[in-house]
């Protein structure tokens, strides 16, 4: 069913299919369509920075932007959404065109930049929505906002959300938005972090309810990198770690006439270097600060391999564009096996 509806839908421009899928989704769930269209998916509860999750399998940020599916996407079986990335401002992103599909290597490259609708439309949206789950709510910079202001976006996004959200995710790793990654750096990521933790502090403080938050990283790191992160997100107290976001490596891509579209790659082809940097992660960490996994997740082994590598969480966006609702039920089982398979040894 889902091939069908994906061959159709690649007809399209991929910003105009992505529009009209999620519109549909929407129109699904509320006739009760969706329950009947994709297999129900499995309960496989687990635990991850206080929270409850139903399963272990998430939705990446970036499909929803606005948080205006919510209640769509929550149909299919998610164990928690993530929406966003939101801004305090509004922003249009870069120009169009800005997103290709590279349907041979089940991959997409992304230049949005962060297009959304800004905090006051989002806010709208989530209480607006019905969706009672685990909802992830991911927060970024406006691009025109100067880099000795930064902190100050990344507050003002944690503030407005901190009510609404299960769990806040920084996302300091997006190639699209000049300067970004940089802040993933030196004293530049201390800082920031630091940040981050005193506007949770006030947050809780205020409201009586301590709000997780995570922060979103990339692949692009070598061994140096992966430990000066993870030692700064312990020593500020950062609750968890989402690894990874896109890549600006095109080695998997040599000879394809999209090789050169500046963005980020997202696919198969960030499999094997998510899962490197999960690894390296896991070496420092251990169970010290959780892992939530992300990048290449198509099938239940590629699920499965992230949890093995040291994630306790996965999320899925490309893959779930190209194989549709019935990968979310394969992750789970894929993972919820692992459990099964090391229960059954330690006996």
């Amino acid at each position: 069913m889902y091939g069908l509806i994906r061959d159709l839908l690649f007809r399209l421009p991929p910003e105009q299919a992505h529009a009209v899928a999620l519109r549909s989704m929407d129109l699904a769930a509320r006739i009760g369509l969706m329950q009947r269209l994709f297999p129900a998916v499995p309960d496989s509860p687990v635990e991850v920075m206080g929270l409850q999750f139903p399963n272990p399998v998430g939705l990446a940020a970036g499909l929803d932007k606005n948080a205006e599916h919510i209640d769509a996407l929550a149909a299919l079986g998610f164990g928690s959404i993530e929406v966003g990335t939101v801004t305090p401002l509004a922003q249009p992103g870069n120009p169009k065109p800005r997103l290709f599909r590279l349907p041979e290597h089940e991959a997409l490259i992304n230049r949005m930049g962060f297009n959304n609708a800004g905090l006051d439309v989002l806010l709208a949206n989530v209480r607006n929505a019905r969706f009672d789950g685990v909802l992830g709510i991911n927060v970024g910079k406006n691009k025109l906002t100067p880099a000795e202001e930064t902190a100050s976006d990344y507050r003002k996004g944690i503030a407005a959300v901190y009510e609404l959200a299960s769990y806040i995710t920084a996302n300091v790793s997006s190639p699209n938005t000049p300067g970004l990654r940089e802040l993933q750096f030196g004293d530049s990521l201390k800082q920031l972090l630091e940040a981050i933790k005193d506007e949770q502090r006030i947050q809780h403080e205020r409201q009586g309810r301590y709000v997780p938050i995570a922060v979103k990283i990339a692949p692009d790191m070598d061994d140096t990198a992966i430990r000066f992160v993870a030692e700064a997100l312990l020593e500020t107290g950062i609750d968890g770690v989402i690894a990874t976001n896109t890549t600006i490596e095109r080695g998997a891509l040599q000879g394809h006439p999209l090789a050169a579209e500046q963005g980020g790659l997202s696919g198969r082809p960030v499999r094997e270097p998510s899962l490197r940097v999960i690894e390296q992660l896991h070496s420092i960490l251990g169970d010290r600060l959780p892992i939530i996994g992300v990048g290449g997740i198509s099938d239940a082994e590629s699920a499965a391999e992230k949890v093995r590598a040291g994630a306790k969480l996965v999320q899925v966006y490309t893959g779930f564009i190209y194989r549709g609702p019935e990968l979310i039920r394969e992750a789970v089982e894929g993972i919820r096996a692992l459990g099964q398979g090391s229960k059954q040894g330690s006996r």
